[in-house]
């Protein structure tokens, strides 16, 4: 037996506990406070996007929306998830929220006095990316404070599904309060999701350093991502599950659900934008409910080789969304598609954890931010401009494809001795 296997597996006679992470009370505390603030993250987007929409009429400026949301963990993850191996990660936590806070009233402010321009939508936008980088690596070092190595796959995973709850009630809640305040006092009234976590970090267990803090922290882009890699270039475990992630997020991502207005179209009957959202609502619904079942059933045990293969049926689900023309069928493959990307994303994000030396944990998950989110920058070019060129729905069905080659490459990877 491998040693992730083996490190993710109870000992023997021993059942899965349902749901072991939320028996720490701090943890639950985090689930929740978690699943705010990422509410108040999409709230802002549901209300920004739209103001900025109607003020500028601007594809570019959406495009930007996009590039500025991932191109920050690209650049930063890494120096960043060195810093959580520095600094008190619950502080680095608390520095994001306040940006977010901070983003929230200047977009507040500039469209209440009117004085709202392109190149301050730009600014924020950046900002609002910056926070979440700052905050992701932290998180994550965080929960591993919290419930230590034997809770860590369900930590992770309940982590994540704490954050598709959010992403799934965003949209509404923040659609409700524009409808009711107006975008003026909806953003002031979403600094209140972001309070709570603010309040409650500093009260968090916090687990020791191996890294003298206060040490300067290594430089951050590209090179640096590289340089990490290579050190841990021996661990087949970390190496392969850092692959997965940055080559589903490089070749198919979320760029999809950027081109959902034109799959909900092609699909025919009814109201587009009702199948349209109905779509999105399907991936997330999936995903949040991907978590609570593999939880309650204490079902897939962490290890490579079961990420890799849930990342292969990912592919299909996508593959067979991409060339269908049932609507019902599509929905169910985006709830399908949902699960098991929460499913894979999660697992990945666990063996990384599980096999990262203490010293260098905040850097390793850094690296994985930089894979799994940083690459969805250019997945805009595999599915979205190559659509362009061949239709969406092939350009979606042919980046599936290729990944599902490439998992197969990594399944043969992952299983070597390391």
């Amino acid at each position: 037996m491998s040693a992730p296997e083996s490190a993710a597996r109870p000992a023997a006679g021993a059942a899965p506990r349902s749901f072991a992470a939320l028996r720490h009370p701090s943890f639950r505390t985090y689930f929740a406070t978690t699943a705010l603030a990422m509410m108040g993250d999409n709230i802002e987007h549901v209300i920004t996007y739209w103001v900025i929409f109607e003020k500028f009429k601007s594809p570019a400026l959406g495009g930007f929306a996009v590039i500025s949301h991932w191109v920050p963990f690209l650049l930063f993850a890494v120096y960043f998830g060195a810093l959580a191996d520095r600094y008190d990660c619950r502080r680095i936590i608390q520095y994001s929220q306040v940006l977010y806070i901070a983003v929230s009233l200047a977009w507040a402010l500039l469209i209440a006095t009117d004085t709202l321009e392109m190149w301050h939508a730009a600014m924020l936008l950046v900002v609002h990316g910056l926070a979440g980088v700052l905050w992701g690596p932290a998180a994550q070092v965080l929960i591993h404070d919290i419930v230590g190595r034997d809770r860590i796959v369900s930590a992770v995973r309940l982590s994540a599904t704490s954050r598709q709850l959010g992403v799934l009630l965003g949209p509404a809640v923040g659609g409700g309060l524009f409808l009711a305040l107006g975008p003026v006092w909806a953003l002031a009234f979403n600094v209140g999701f972001f309070l709570p976590l603010v309040f409650w970090a500093p009260t968090a267990p916090r687990g020791e350093r191996r890294v003298e803090e206060g040490a300067a922290p290594r430089r951050g882009g590209l090179g640096e991502a590289w340089a990490t890699l290579r050190e841990v270039s021996s661990n087949h475990t970390i190496v392969s599950m850092i692959l997965l992630a940055g080559f589903s997020s490089l070749l198919v991502g979320t760029a999809f659900q950027a081109q959902m207005p034109e799959f909900a179209h092609d699909l025919g009957h009814g109201d587009a934008e009702a199948r349209y959202t109905a779509l999105l609502m399907a991936n997330a619904a999936g995903a949040f409910a991907g978590g609570i079942v593999l939880e309650t059933r204490g079902l897939l045990q962490a290890n490579p080789r079961t990420a890799i293969v849930l990342t292969v049926i990912w592919c299909v689900s996508l593959a067979g969304f991409a060339v269908t023309d049932h609507y019902p069928v599509a929905l169910a493959l985006m709830f399908t598609a949902g699960f098991l990307n929460l499913a894979f994303v999660s697992m990945a994000q666990a063996l990384v954890q599980l096999e990262a030396p203490g010293e260098m944990r905040g850097r390793l998950i850094g690296l994985f931010y930089v894979a799994n989110n940083g690459l969805r920058a250019f997945s805009g070019i595999t599915v979205g401009i190559l659509g362009g060129l061949i239709g969406i729905h092939w350009s979606l069905a042919g980046s599936s494809l290729a990944l599902l080659a490439i998992t197969i490459v990594l399944l043969a990877f992952a299983m070597r001795t390391r």
